[in-house]
């Protein structure tokens, strides 16, 4: 009896600890300091923006704002005070109104990423006639601003879009393979774990954009949750709890045409033309692809 006795406590025990281990590890990263983060603000892009450096009236090179002294500075990137209070917790909005990315402090190989985030309602050029648009940027390296918008960093995204949460768009000369159905014609690769990987970014056949398998975004207003996990250059988008992309192989390829692995990096918040609230922002360390997720590489 003493034995059996025993033997339930130490399972107790062992429970109590792994699942207090389990909630434990996962990190908040989002405080009223925005304490975890920097930020970096590009330009006010104007329509017709074609990739080159803006110029002013007098044709002169117009400089980046760059890095702020503090995330909060200019009002693009700020802890809203009404929405934290009717949360009961720190939201972040992101205004959208200067092109750039919140960044955080280190950078991250192996994890578990998730938010929850909601559309607001403003719009800026030159995206005032198309679709609502931010992302989370992932294995973020090097300097900011080295891709198309002159705004982020060399990485790989989770499109966070209206209609398309979870497609992919690589940044700068990165690259990766997608399980997805290959395109026809005028037709964009769609994501699907049942087919085999395609290559996709930088000097790939696929030039950087893959559709995601399905649509799971909740009506405007609502809040969705994402989760992002990456492991040893493994990733997945999932929203709303679905699974919509399956990524594999991530690297960036050099002027010669080189791969070179992107596992490890930074992860960015973008501001791109559309206002945006953020809450519940955690990432958990890991050692492994979770196992009920292994089937899908």
């Amino acid at each position: 009896m003493k034995f059996l006795l025993l033997f339930t406590l130490i399972l107790f025990s062992c429970s109590n600890v792994a699942k207090s281990s389990s909630d434990s590890q996962w990190t908040p990263l989002l405080d009223k300091n925005l304490s975890q983060w920097e930020a970096y603000l590009s330009y006010r892009h104007k329509l017709g923006y074609n990739g080159e450096i803006p110029k002013n009236d007098e044709g002169e090179d117009i400089a980046p704002f760059g890095l702020l002294k503090h995330p909060q500075e200019y009002g693009v990137y700020t802890v809203d005070k009404a929405e934290s209070k009717a949360n009961g917790t720190p939201v972040l909005k992101v205004s959208g109104e200067i092109y750039g990315g919140l960044t955080t402090l280190k950078s991250y190989r192996n994890y578990r990423f998730k938010l929850k985030f909601k559309w607001g309602d403003k719009v800026y050029e030159p995206r005032k006639k198309l679709l609502k648009d931010s992302g989370i940027l992932y294995h973020g390296a090097g300097e900011h601003g080295k891709e198309y918008w002159r705004s982020w960093m060399v990485s790989q995204e989770f499109q966070i879009m209206r209609g398309h949460i979870g497609d992919y768009w690589s940044q700068g000369n990165s690259a990766i393979d997608i399980r997805a159905f290959i395109p026809e014609y005028i037709m964009n690769p769609v994501a699907d774990e049942t087919q085999d990987y395609i290559s996709v970014g930088e000097k790939q056949a696929n030039k950087g954009f893959v559709l995601r398998k399905e649509n799971h975004e909740k009506p405007e207003g609502q809040w969705n949750e994402l989760e992002l996990i990456c492991f040893e250059g493994k990733s997945l988008h999932i929203v709303n709890g679905e699974v919509v992309m399956v990524l594999a192989n991530s690297r960036t390829l050099d002027e010669n045409g080189i791969a070179h692995p992107l596992i490890e990096g930074k992860i960015q918040l973008q501001s791109e033309a559309a206002e945006i609230f953020y809450k519940d922002i955690y990432i958990l360390e890991i050692e492994a692809i979770p196992s009920e997720f292994r089937q899908l590489f």
